[in-house]
């Protein structure tokens, strides 16, 4: 049985701002409409015998990692399962307790495919050969990852130094060698020394992703981190009481979990192993770091420009535009990046694109809520989209899915004033209940109980004007929500 584990996390700061902490980097679209957790979800389900796919990530990406796979499940039969973690925790815990899922379900044997979320592969047939022979290997009790043959001196990745071949049946096409002994892992090198190992022909850029029986991951925790191993042996306990086999999905327990050590399974356990072989791969690998390497999606013209949307061009070269719904014009420019959202704009010279995280660190110091949001935030029920915020009010504009709800709530701060645009809204408003049709409208006071619902086939479309001293998000009180979110006490709307 092999179960490919998705780890599906991280902010993703370095491609701000799209990627932003609500909305990471998984989550973007690329330019054919698919997103990068999408891609990776079809990917391992293309795989031969692959009935389930794990995903593991924060409790708070659950709902729209769901609405992700909706499409994508309609093109597979594999089954999406999640473990939900309550705050990042690295991939060695995640890995861990993903292992202690599987054996749990599945037995000690069963091999696990890790793969993180946010790589654009190429090539499936080659990937699906390497997978192959990483399965082979990790059928033999090995700790097998995936080493890309390198295509230039890239500083941005880790690299693996490889020994001799340790596998003596021929491998499949699109496979460079066989699986083969791993000397050494190796941090990012200077360009130096990235083109001194390109030259020995040894050396392989490290991918992040790995094949091993979860038994044998188990392991090798045991024997190398055996702190690690025991905290998530109790928090695998405390977590396992609460499983609802109906859902699909399953919440770590916070408690035990944040005892679990924040380390990632490269310096947990693959530095130390004796057991761990490479699995040399030509198959096009990008794991999309940067402005950089979206920017390399992108087919250039005489010029080198790279456009997603629409731009007028003039005298400008070698230049990224991506701009979601304005026109964007470049005069004289050379050398930049530039990316246009509804709220925040991107100008970047091209050489120092690893940078733009330093961006979301000043974004951060400042509480500025860019960092974190987009102007159109999605949520279990469905989106809002801030329209025009100013002192003591907010517009926003609200779309309810078809037969979702908002939370049974109030605002001590602030009153609302709901208009439908379109469908039909049920409210809860104090101790009335009352149909909205459209064109009509209900004003709710703070301190007010009340509970927005779509009971139609369409979805509901509204305007929502607040007006008061303190408009945040965070000023809700929750009484009861369809979605989980009263325990948690999650600032969402």
């Amino acid at each position: 049985m092999l179960i490919p584990v998705i780890l599906s996390g991280g902010a993703g700061t370095r491609l701000w701002p799209v990627s932003r902490e609500a909305h990471p980097k998984p989550f973007m679209k690329l330019a054919d409409g698919q997103s990068l957790l999408q891609k990776t979800f079809l990917r391992a389900a293309g795989l031969s015998g692959v009935t389930e796919i794990l995903t593991i990530t924060n409790r708070e990406y659950y709902f729209k990692s769901k609405d992700e796979y909706a499409t994508a499940v309609n093109q597979t039969a594999a089954k999406p399962t999640f473990l939900l973690e309550p705050f990042g925790r690295n991939t060695a815990p995640a890995i861990a307790l993903g292992a202690l899922k599987i054996v749990a379900e599945h037995g000690p044997d069963a091999l696990m495919l890790v793969l993180s979320a946010d790589h654009l592969i190429g090539n499936l047939d080659s990937f699906s050969a390497a997978v192959d022979v990483a399965c082979r290997a990790a059928r033999g009790d090995a700790l097998a990852t995936f080493g890309i043959v390198p295509s230039g001196p890239e500083t941005g990745f880790g690299y693996i130094e490889c020994g001799d071949p340790i596998q003596a049946t021929p491998s499949p096409q699109g496979v460079e060698g066989n699986a083969r002994a791993v000397l050494r892992f190796v941090e990012k090198p200077t360009r130096e020394i990235a083109v001194e190992y390109l030259s020995t022909g040894r050396y392989l850029w490290n991918s992040g992703m790995f094949c091993f029986k979860a038994g044998t991951i188990l392991r090798e925790l045991a024997s190398h981190a055996p702190q690690l191993h025991q905290a998530a042996l109790a928090c695998w306990e405390s977590t396992r009481a609460k499983a609802d086999a109906k859902t699909g999905m399953l919440e770590i327990d916070p408690a035990t979990f944040a005892h679990v050590p924040d380390i990632s399974i490269d310096y947990a356990i693959m530095e130390h192993s004796k057991n761990v072989v490479v699995v040399p791969s030509d198959f096009s690998w990008s794991d999309i770091g940067s402005w950089g390497a979206v920017s390399d999606l992108t087919r250039p013209d005489a010029a080198g420009n790279r456009v997603v949307g629409e731009a007028i061009l003039v005298d400008t070269g070698n230049t990224y535009i991506q701009s979601e719904d304005r026109l964007v014009a470049a005069v004289g420019l050379e050398n930049l990046i530039i990316v246009d959202t509804p709220d925040a704009l991107l100008v970047a010279n091209r050489d120092r694109v690893q940078d733009v995280k330093k961006v979301v660190e000043q974004l951060k110091l400042q509480s500025h809520e860019s960092y974190k949001l987009h102007r159109t935030v999605s949520r279990p029920w469905g989106t809002y989209t801030v329209l025009e915020d100013g002192a003591r009010f907010k517009i926003k504009r609200i779309v309810v899915k078809p037969g979702a709800s908002l939370s049974l709530q109030m605002h001590h701060h602030r009153s609302e004033h709901w208009i439908v645009v379109s469908g039909m809204a049920r409210v809860v408003n104090g101790e009335r209940e009352i149909f909205v049709n459209t064109n009509e409208s209900t004003f709710i006071p703070a301190g007010h109980k009340h509970r927005l619902e779509n009971p139609g086939i369409l979805e509901l479309v509204m305007i929502e004007v607040q007006s008061g001293e303190y408009l945040g998000e965070d000023d809700i009180v929750r009484f009861e929500d369809v979605y989980g979110r009263v325990a948690a006490e999650m600032p969402e709307s």
